[in-house]
């Protein structure tokens, strides 16, 4: 029954990637998480995503994820809503039920959070948060309490979306990309590691592809350090086509299994499976 508990964490691992609480040397200004304009992703997007899950080497289908985006307001100010919802498949509810749902609200002027959701039932334990973010104050409001955070900081979701905008044209194989994360109360000093360009096979297609390295957190699920691998696609839309990494008990690959409403042609796809 444990081994199925790489589903509980998902929309995480799909979203954040485990990325490491490490700091790290200065990078590019480009990457400094504080302000960009969204030219990555379309208002109605959809991608849906396939989680396999892997013992003795073999593959079996165990779950699936999505994450849509809509136009809404927040206080009066336009706002990105994005929902990614993860869920174990029908024939593994009985051994462990998964039924996660993250919501962010991203102010569309800035890419910066101001509202992210955590509403999260796995095998039995259940977690809501819902939690505010104050940019005038620098302070994230929870209900648990109120927490000083830096000035850019980003939730699990957001921080996908805002990275999907990144320039990596202007990367050179090793840079780092850091940023702030605001998680259970908690905020955590993030990065990506830039690795290069290479054509990737998924069980959609083969890709032109950006591989990036995020550094892992030792945990129940992860034996920590660079062992994930994340292929996003190398075109203006940046979608995460691929995402592998060990566990402490198997293997988990992630693929991007359709699209709907993208914002730009997805030029990277070299044929479709």
């Amino acid at each position: 029954m444990k081994r199925f508990k790489v589903l509980a964490p998902l929309a995480l691992v799909l979203v954040s990637f485990g990325f490491s609480v490490k700091s790290v040397a200065p990078v590019p200004p480009q990457d400094n998480f504080c302000s960009i304009s969204n030219i990555a992703f379309n208002v109605e997007e959809e991608v849906v995503f396939t989680v396999y899950y892997a013992v003795a080497g073999i593959y079996v289908n165990a779950g699936n994820a999505t994450f849509t985006s809509k136009l809404e307001t927040v206080n009066n100010r336009p706002v990105y809503h994005i929902t990614g919802e993860g869920k174990t498949n029908s024939s593994y509810d009985w051994i462990y039920k998964v039924r996660d749902k993250y919501e962010t609200f991203i102010d569309t002027a800035t890419m910066q959070p101001l509202k992210f959701i955590r509403n999260v039932n796995e095998g039995g334990y259940k977690k809501y948060q819902n939690v505010t973010f104050n940019k005038t104050a620098n302070t994230a409001v929870t209900t648990d309490g109120v927490y000083k955070v830096p000035a850019c900081v980003q939730d699990v979701v957001s921080s996908m979306y805002y990275a999907r905008n990144l320039d990596f044209s202007q990367l050179k194989p090793e840079d780092k990309i850091p940023f702030s994360m605001f998680l259970d109360n908690e905020v955590f000093n993030m990065y990506i590691r830039y690795v290069g360009k290479e054509e990737i096979k998924t069980k959609y297609g083969k890709f032109n592809a950006i591989k990036i390295k995020p550094l892992l957190l030792k945990g129940q699920i992860f034996d920590g350090g660079e062992n994930m691998t994340v292929w996003v696609t190398d075109d203006a839309n940046h979608i995460p086509v691929r995402v592998e990494s060990p566990l402490v008990v198997g293997k988990v690959k992630i693929d991007m299994m359709s699209h709907n409403n993208l914002r730009h042609p997805l030029t990277s796809l070299i044929k479709r499976k």
